[in-house]
């Protein structure tokens, strides 16, 4: 049975993407259950089209905690050169993503990297396929990635990064179940009968092999009902010799090299595979399928499984010494932590951290950590591991685990007397504090800081100590105190040549200056990101306040292009956290200054981004929430109550007092003029207190709308000045000036005689509440031919769809799942099942594909892009 039936139409598929790739490069995702075929049909398709391409196969594993960038080991022990010289140099992961696209663009086939199991894959291995994925169009290569899709819930990191992939590159190859005359076939060729074989085995191609090659022809009632039934059958029929060697390889989730074997007779490693449960590679042997090793290593008892794992873990370790790590250490900790080996526990799952948190596997670096840490209760580097536990749970958004963590280890330091080691772990403790949204306590800590560390030498810890301060008075819009602290940081880095503690500092004293309308901090910004060279975050942070204080200051001037700058620069190292950021923030430059379309893609773009954590969805969530609140969608609720959880949970103006602002013209488009006010009132008082002249203007236009302003504030930004203190025609001259044309019709909207311009602006950008609230006004005034507005949504296409159908058209044109889709929109699987169902009633179509088709048709969806074209107005690929 070596040909695969009902497989060629996918193998064309498959041909077909290759053959694209010569021209601009493709992802395939290949996806289908377990024991369905995926690895098989890749496999037959790198054995067809070995002579024109070259095919580099890497593979994720079940381990306890993955392998970090499992998949790119296997790939380099394969391609060797300067990709594998960098692996086993422990090279950064951004030396080694780019060694790969080197190492592709040398080929002289056509590349075609094969990633296997992706459901399995570890944190480093989901960027690496984000980071081809928005490289793939700009090479000659294929990146094909098998997944099984049965298995991943809705919140799998694996379903964001499809949603991240380029879609006019990526193309979606569906295993499906063999056929009842497929399988009828495969009954004949074993000389068996065919009857209730497809019922009982789903049509699945592994189960359908197994229940045919399992007991004698025609016993259909001997014929075992689960693979681990048809396994463990063949198991017993071994000799002892032969059970040895299966038993050993089920306890090894990856491939089990011959020399683990350990001396293990060749006949029994040979009656294991005419058995039908072992095949062999190059210098491994492993099982026909994962299914089938579980199935034995379920069988075992678990003093059977902790002695197994004992003698792999004993022969790993002495190859890894011997070779000097040649070893991936995340299988011997596995193998440790199955034996029940503290001492070696204790020996490698702190390396293991350290190498997968160097590749910025920082999930996984968890998980080492926390395999240690219950098992180093007195051992001397405690206060480290604790240390390194806190920054990794930090980048992976734990930020209770990290401040729980990062308190652990500041006593253990305190307790020892190292006062440097102290005031370090204090700074670090502050930021952690900070990010879990406990100001007081990382003003307190940040304090204790300063106070430690100035006891001691002028140091590195002290020049960061004041910078920390300089950060925290920063952002809580304390600029003077800000600068001075930044001052004392810079002179002391500059002393002592010491470049990053340089950059960090000069970024707060450019953001402060910026803030408090000092336009030379944007000098002290350009500065601190040319000293940063090589050091990516804080580079990154520099050009990222260079672009978010120019969009918070409203200064259209320099806002786009810094932004765009700075979305460059994050984008080419895949600094997703920032990525998030900046996105939220272009989104609600282009929803001032009425691009809406590209306000909404900013923003899911930025929702979609891989964050744990944090409040940088705040940025995203308010120009969301506000678009959809201005096109009357029931939605804008929903995503604004989540903004306010985010946001007011930081105690951070520049959060805060956005959600608010928000939140109030949100009651004021609903009607609910009464909420208006609360929603402001806090928050105005904090920013007239911060003196930001924008905060204290939106959140004075909102009181002033609720009657509810006493007085107009000292500070404040001028088109909300002009207007609050009668100047209507100079406010809506100055928001026209900005290129901001709601905030113009809302000024004119409150001018005596200007009430049918504003209602044209309105129309003319769908914000379908505030103009029926101009319209009520304008009636209630007398005012004669009051025009009545555009069709409604669910007019406003041929096929009378509504927003959320078209949203959800869009997202089948794009081939997504209704999982993906539910992701992508922040939907239960279940609602895009309906609304999935509506627009097939309402396009008279009788599948997705023709839903679609007919969507273009009508014009409700783009045509499909030509093969290789360009996205436009430079937006992230994965959502054009």
């Amino acid at each position: 049975m070596t040909d695969l039936l009902e497989r060629d139409p996918l193998l064309d598929d498959l041909a077909g993407a290759l053959a694209a790739a010569a021209t601009a490069g493709r992802v395939v995702l290949v996806a289908g259950e377990a024991g369905i075929g995926k690895s098989a049909l890749v496999r037959r398709f790198s054995e067809r089209h070995a002579t024109r391409a070259r095919f580099l196969f890497g593979a994720c594993d079940p381990l306890l905690t993955p392998r970090a960038l499992g998949p790119l080991h296997d790939v380099g022990r394969r391609t060797g050169g300067a990709l594998a010289g960098l692996l086993a140099a422990g090279g950064p992961r951004e030396q080694l993503f780019a060694a790969l696209l080197d190492e592709l663009e040398r080929s002289d086939r056509t590349p075609v990297v094969v990633v296997e199991d992706a459901h399995w894959a570890d944190e480093a291995t989901l960027d690496l396929l984000v980071f081809l994925g928005r490289r793939i169009a700009q090479t000659k290569a294929l990146l094909v990635v098998t997944h099984r899709d049965d298995e991943l819930p809705v919140d799998h990191p694996l379903r964001t990064v499809i949603g991240l992939l380029p879609a006019r590159a990526v193309r979606r190859v569906q295993v499906e179940p063999l056929s009842e005359g497929a399988v009828a076939e495969l009954a004949r060729r074993a000389g068996r009968p065919a009857a209730g074989l497809r019922a009982l085995t789903g049509g699945n191609p592994l189960l359908v092999t197994e229940v045919l090659a399992a007991g004698p022809a025609g016993d259909p009632g001997g014929v075992p009902l689960t693979v681990r039934d048809l396994a463990l059958a063949r198991y017993a029929g071994l000799a002892p010799d032969a059970r040895d060697v299966v038993r050993l390889v089920a306890v090894v989730p990856t491939g089990t090299e011959l020399w683990l074997l350990d001396g293990a007779p060749p006949a029994a490693v040979e009656a294991a595979m005419a058995a039908g449960l072992l095949v062999a590679g190059e210098d491994t042997v492993r099982f026909r399928h994962e299914l089938l090793r579980r199935a034995v290593e379920g069988s075992l008892s678990a003093m059977a499984r902790r002695d197994l794992n004992r003698r792999i873990l004993r022969i790993l370790a002495g190859t890894h010494e011997g070779t000097r790590g040649g070893i991936d250490v995340a299988r011997l900790v596995h193998h440790a932590r199955e034996a029940g080996d503290t001492a070696a526990v204790l020996r490698y799952a702190p390396e293991a951290a350290r190498q997968a948190a160097a590749v910025a596997a920082h999930r996984e670096a968890v998980e080492h950590y926390r395999a240690v840490l219950p098992l180093a209760g007195g051992v001397p580097d405690r206060a480290e591991l604790l240390e390194g536990y806190s920054a990794e749970c930090y980048l992976s958004g734990l930020s209770a685990e990290a401040v729980t963590a990062g308190r652990e280890a500041l006593a253990l330091r305190e307790a020892a007397g190292d006062l440097a080691q102290l005031g370090d772990g204090l700074r670090r403790l502050s930021r952690l504090y900070w990010w879990d949204g406990n100001r007081p306590e990382a003003e307190a800590a940040a304090a204790r800081a300063v106070t430690v560390l100035e006891a001691g030498p002028a140091g590195r810890g002290l020049a960061m100590a004041y910078s920390n301060q300089a950060q925290l008075d920063m952002l809580a819009n304390r600029l003077a105190a800000a600068a001075g602290w930044a001052g004392r940081a810079i002179g002391l880095a500059r002393r002592l040549e010491d470049r990053e503690v340089l950059s960090h500092a000069l970024t707060n004293i450019g953001s402060a200056r910026l803030l408090g309308g000092d336009p030379g901090g944007r000098a002290d910004l350009e500065e601190a990101f040319a000293v940063a060279a090589g050091l990516e975050d804080d580079a990154a942070r520099a050009l990222c306040n260079l672009g978010t204080i120019s969009a918070e200051l409203r200064d259209y001037r320099h806002a786009r292009a810094d932004l765009d700058r700075a979305l460059v620069f994050v984008r080419a190292h895949e600094l997703a956290g920032y990525v998030q950021h900046v996105l939220g923030h272009r989104a609600r430059v282009r929803l001032d200054q009425g691009d809406w379309t590209g306000a909404e893609r900013d923003a899911r773009a930025a929702l979609a981004e891989r964050v744990a954590g944090g409040a940088r969805f705040v940025d995203a969530l308010v120009p969301l929430g506000l678009l959809q609140a201005r096109r009357g969608d029931p939605a804008a609720t929903a995503t604004l109550r989540e903004a306010a959880e985010r946001g007011y949970a930081t105690v951070e103006l520049q959060w805060t007092a956005q959600v608010a602002a928000a939140r109030a013209e949100h009651a004021w488009l609903r009607g609910a003029d009464g909420e208006i006010a609360g929603e402001a009132a806090g928050q105005y008082e904090l920013a007239v207190r911060a003196g930001h002249p924008w905060f204290t203007g939106e959140l004075a236009f909102w009181l002033w709308q609720a009657g509810a302003l006493p007085s107009v504030p000292a500070v404040v930004a001028e088109p909300y000045r002009l207007l609050l203190t009668g100047d209507w025609r100079g406010a809506a001259a100055a928001w026209r000036a900005l290129g901001c044309p709601y905030q113009e019709a809302l000024a004119l909207a409150s001018g005596e005689d200007a009430g049918l311009a504003a209602l044209a602006l309105l129309d003319g950008l769908g914000a379908r509440p505030a103009a029926q609230r101009v319209r009520r006004r304008l009636r209630a005034g007398g005012t004669p031919r009051i025009p009545r507005g555009p069709i409604r949504a669910t007019a406003a296409n041929p096929a009378g769809l509504t927003a959320r159908q078209v949203e959800v058209l869009g997202l089948l044109a794009e081939e997504l799942t209704d999982a993906e889709i539910a992701a992508r929109l922040s939907l239960s699987v279940r609602t895009v099942g309906h609304h999935v169902s509506a627009l097939l009633a309402k396009l008279g179509a009788g599948s997705r594909h023709q839903a679609v088709t007919a969507a273009r048709r009508l014009g409700v969806v783009r045509p499909e892009p030509e093969p290789g074209a360009e996205p436009k107005d430079g937006q992230p690929e994965a959502h054009n």
